[in-house]
């Protein structure tokens, strides 16, 4: 026994492992050699794999640092680009809105929700095309009578709303001449109710603010109720939901393309005292794609000849911006700029069904004199 392991051993403290090889059994025990685990193979034992150098772990961890860096970097460079041309945007969108007093964003969202739903209601089943007019008519007719009467008119909101239900819904089930006695039912209950309502207020209002009033009622349902009957009593037709959606697209086209050429050319105005910021230049290019629609339509929906598409195009855009002055010269008599706000970037629902309602009057009789060269 070395001097170490006698030390060990007198001073009491634990033994320590003795090497395998050349040494000595201790007195009472067993020998640690191999013989004593005759099931034990030491060369069985796989050899203990490599500790991890520092070197390589601290490599490791530098390459992970400095791949979440990057991926930290080229986020913060794609938020810096889209908040960027966010603020682009927002910033070209409000020149716009200065120039022309429209949301543009809001105004596009609106417009392909709307336009969606109505190709929908067309396309599918033309029965459901019903609803939607009747809920714009109810809602034209709503936003007209609130504003009348914001000028001082007196107006029966609720009579209106009845009236204008009582022309719209049968138009799409009864025969034409129908709806004519329908209009005259109409018109002749908003002016009794009128008429009996002043009676019953006693309030000293003249009798040409009477008349002008009664007027004023009859002629609500026969602006917006009655045209929205023209375009139902067009669907009933044959073949009659193409021809709607026909006109309907070549009014919107009519307007975006004097939007769009006003906005990028616009420089003299077109009627000043109605609508200051309608110009020629809005107006050409409102020619050009209302005819161009118009054109396409024809030779692609209708079955009609080139030559058609073009008097189609035509008599849609003389319609449809004599609707738009039309309203315009109505609301600058009643003093206001929108309709209402119910629709963001458009105004009031009359706001976008002004250039369309008188539209209907050309199409249904362009429907009568045009459609038998569908059968040639």
């Amino acid at each position: 026994m070395s001097d170490d392991d006698s030390r060990g051993a007198g001073d009491g403290a634990p033994l320590q492992r003795r090497r395998a090889s050349g040494s000595a059994p201790l007195s009472g025990g067993v020998p640690l050699g191999d013989e004593a685990f005759p099931a034990f193979d030491a060369e069985a034992i796989p050899p203990r794999p490599p500790l991890p150098v520092g070197d390589a772990t601290e490599h490791d961890t530098g390459d992970h640092y400095a791949i979440r860096e990057q991926w930290r970097a080229a986020r913060g460079e794609f938020e810096s680009h889209v908040t960027h041309a966010r603020d682009q945007l927002d910033q070209a969108n409000e020149r716009i809105k200065q120039r022309t007093g429209r949301d543009l964003i809001g105004a596009i969202l609106i417009g392909l929700a709307i336009g969606a739903a109505l190709l929908a209601s067309l396309v599918f089943e033309k029965v459901f095309f019903v609803p939607f007019a009747l809920a714009a008519a109810l809602l034209g007719t709503y936003e007209l009578a609130l504003a009348l009467r914001g000028a001082g008119r007196r107006v029966d909101v609720v009579p209106q709303l009845v009236a204008a239900a009582l022309i719209v819904v049968p138009a799409y089930f009864v025969q034409i001449w129908l709806v004519w006695a329908l209009l005259f039912l109409a018109v002749a209950l908003v002016i009794v109710w009128r008429l009996v309502a002043q009676m019953v207020a006693k309030d000293g209002r003249t009798y040409g603010d009477v008349l002008s009033d009664a007027v004023i009622a009859g002629f609500v349902q026969v602006y917006v109720p009655f045209l929205a009957a023209m375009a139902l009593i067009l669907l009933r037709q044959q073949g009659g939901q193409w021809w709607v959606l026909s006109f309907i697209v070549i009014a919107v086209a009519a307007d975006t393309g004097a939007y769009a050429s006003g906005l990028a050319f616009g420089k003299h105005p077109m009627a000043p005292r109605i609508s200051p910021k309608k110009t020629w230049e809005g107006f050409a290019g409102a020619v050009v794609a209302s005819i161009a629609a118009g054109v396409l339509l024809a030779l692609f929906l209708l079955e009609l000849p080139w030559w058609a598409g073009v008097i189609f195009g035509t008599a849609i855009l003389l319609s449809a911006t004599l609707g738009d002055l039309g309203e315009s010269m109505l609301k600058r008599d009643i003093g206001i700029k929108d309709m209402s706000s119910w629709l963001p970037g458009h105004g009031g629902v009359l706001d976008r069904l002004d250039s369309i309602l008188l539209s209907t009057i050309p199409t249904l009789c362009l429907y009568f004199l045009l459609s038998p060269w569908v059968v040639l």
